[in-house]
């Protein structure tokens, strides 16, 4: 079964969605190509009504309003919206019909792009019935954690396990964030990469308000790491059921592969292996499940990156429900 998401015309945002939540009637989803999240609204069989948020009109961006957040995750609890992005480097793709030298230095080339590394506190608050984030309520703020040194990739400099990968990008088997969910004042953080000898990794932060700078974030006691068996496969999303959550697993680099929905207890790693959910069709070079979500209802709503023209509607996208 699939519904539709649609938006508005022009904005090509279903064309790279990466991340979703639910939030009563409404979605909230993120495409990994701008800086912005979007909010869409159940109405007359589809969720549509596309409103549109830059996060600089929340939070100061590293690098500036316009260079892309690549946002990976998204969370919603306690009244506050969470988004993470990736947190990894990116290197150059060989165009189409590039060849010799030209090919080689766009295949050496590896970007930072300091948007990527972010995570953002929204505080939301109700209009007109439908939920909007602010960047003040009272004494809440719209806070980021952000910058050299205070980025969650930074932090893991001296990490026994993840430190080599940071420096190698993300569809390399490198440092690669793809999911975030909110359970409590837990903040759990999904690895797409790197995966060490097939176990995927989870970071467990407590992200609080600073206290000399309330829009920004400090971390409350570092960080702890979690290690999942899943056959090999990354994190491509997170999200809370209860104590638990569901992961959205897939290949780590760009290729087709297995791609599963399994339910884990974060609350130890090597003896609490996770149980399968569903195994998720795999349609070759597309329809890349990106982003997973809980219904009222108790069903699952997957989304994908590099959608099928088979999916794509005028201007929109169908998710699928499962």
């Amino acid at each position: 079964m699939h519904v539709e998401l649609r938006f508005t015309p022009g904005t090509g945002v279903h064309h790279d969605l990466s991340a979703v939540r639910q939030d009563g009637r409404c979605l909230w989803v993120a495409g990994d190509e701008t800086a912005t999240i979007e909010r869409l609204t159940w109405r007359d069989g589809s969720y549509q009504d596309h409103h549109s948020f830059r996060l600089s009109e929340f939070v100061d961006l590293p690098a500036g309003p316009d260079d892309e957040a690549d946002i990976e995750g998204l969370g919603r609890a306690n009244g506050w919206l969470w988004a993470v992005g990736s947190h990894s480097l990116k290197r150059k793709r060989v165009k189409p019909g590039q060849t010799g030298e030209k090919a080689r230095r766009r295949l050496a080339s590896v970007l930072r792009e300091e948007n990527r590394f972010i995570l953002v506190r929204l505080p939301l608050v109700e209009r007109d019935g439908l939920p909007v984030p602010v960047r003040k309520d009272g004494r809440r703020t719209a806070a980021i954690f952000s910058g050299p040194g205070r980025n969650l990739a930074d932090m893991l400099a001296g990490d026994p396990h993840l430190s080599p990968f940071l420096h190698l990008p993300g569809k390399d088997n490198g440092f690669d964030i793809e999911g975030i969910a909110v359970i409590g004042s837990r903040v759990l953080v999904g690895l797409r990469g790197p995966v060490l000898r097939g176990w995927a990794v989870v970071l467990e932060i407590e992200p609080e308000t600073h206290p000399h700078d309330p829009e920004r974030l400090r971390l409350k006691d570092g960080y702890r790491t979690h290690f999942v068996d899943l056959d090999g496969l990354g994190i491509r999303d997170l999200c809370p059921v209860g104590a638990e959550l569901l992961i959205l697993a897939g290949p780590t680099m760009t290729l087709d592969g297995a791609f599963r929905v399994l339910r884990w207890r974060p609350n130890g790693d090597f003896e609490n292996p996770p149980s399968l959910v569903k195994e998720l069709p795999v349609v070759p070079g597309a329809d890349r499940p990106e982003g997973l979500a809980l219904l009222p209802d108790g069903r699952l709503l997957v989304v994908y990156d590099s959608p099928s023209p088979s999916r794509l509607t005028l201007d929109g996208v169908y998710a699928d429900i499962v």
